[in-house]
C-alpha cells in the first residue's frame, strides 16, 4: 500500500531537514513525500530546493503565503498514494508511528484515522494549560455538531484513503482546515478511528505558530461547516 505524506512548510529551517530524514526512515515500504513550501521567508525554500532530491518526491512552491489549509489543498491534490497522511514540518509528531496509524486502514476497518495526543501511553511533552483546555473545548464543540466522540479534533496526524480526501473540497486556507475536514468527513459516513500517539510539542520561542485568533476561527468553522454547508 503506497503512502503519500503531505508536509506543509512555512519558515521551518530549524526542523525541515531532520523531519524529512525521519519521514524517509519511517518503517513503511512505499512512501511518496510531497512538501508544499508556503512562501517561506526564512530560507526554508532555498534549503528545500538545494537539498538532496531523495528526501522528497515532489516540491510544490506557493508564490504567496496562503496558510496551512491552502498548502494541504495543493499537497493533497498532488498525492498519488493509496493513503494520504498529513505531517507537520516541526518534529512534534513522530513518523515512526506510521504503521500504527495506518493499521486500521490496511486491515480494512477504517477510511479515516486520527492520531490522538490525549489517549494512549506514548510520551507527551508537558506544555500549555490553556492550549489543552482550548483544544478540549473545540473538540467537544465539534463533537456536538458531528455526533462523533473524538478526543483530539485538532491533531495534525490525520490519515485518509486517497479517494476520500481528494473528493472533499477544502475551503479553509489556515488552521480552520481541522474543523472543516472533520465536519465534512462526518457527513460522508466514513469509518473513523483514533489511535493514541506521542507528542513532542514545541514552544512559541521554538516556532509554534497557532494562536488564539485561530481558536476563534475554529469556532466559526465548526458552526459554518456543520450548519451551513
Amino acid at each position: 500500500m503506497k503512502l503519500s505524506v503531505v508536509i506543509p512548510c512555512y519558515n521551518e529551517t530549524a526542523t525541515i531537514v531532520a523531519l524529512l530524514e525521519a519521514v524517509r526512515a519511517a518503517p513503511w515500504p512505499d512512501i511518496e513525500v510531497i512538501v508544499v513550501d508556503d512562501c517561506s521567508t526564512d530560507g526554508s525554500r532555498d534549503l528545500l530546493q538545494a537539498m538532496q532530491p531523495a528526501l522528497y518526491d515532489r516540491l510544490v512552491l506557493h508564490e504567496r503565503n496562503a496558510g496551512k489549509g491552502a498548502a494541504l489543498r495543493s499537497g493533497i491534490a498532488a498525492a498519488t498514494g493509496d493513503v494520504v497522511l498529513i505531517q507537520d514540518a516541526d518534529l512534534e509528531y513522530d513518523p515512526r508511528e506510521y504503521p500504527r496509524l495506518l493499521a486500521p486502514i490496511v486491515e480494512g476497518e477504517a477510511d479515516v484515522v486520527y492520531g490522538s495526543r490525549f489517549i494512549g501511553s506514548g510520551p507527551h511533552r508537558v506544555l500549555y494549560f490553556w492550549h489543552r483546555l482550548g483544544n478540549g473545548l473545540l473538540t467537544l464543540m465539534s463533537n456536538m455538531f458531528t455526533n462523533l466522540n473524538l478526543t483530539d479534533m485538532e491533531t495534525c496526524y490525520k490519515v485518509f484513503r486517497r479517494e476520500i480526501i481528494q473528493s472533499v473540497r477544502i475551503e479553509e486556507n489556515r488552521f480552520g482546515f481541522e474543523p472543516e475536514i472533520t465536519a465534512k468527513i462526518a457527513r460522508m459516513n466514513c469509518r473513523i478511528y483514533e489511535i493514541g500517539i506521542s507528542y513532542r510539542g514545541r514552544t512559541y520561542e521554538q516556532g509554534k505558530k497557532i494562536g488564539w485568533k485561530d481558536g476563534v476561527r475554529a469556532i466559526y468553522c465548526i458552526i459554518k461547516y456543520n450548519l451551513f454547508r
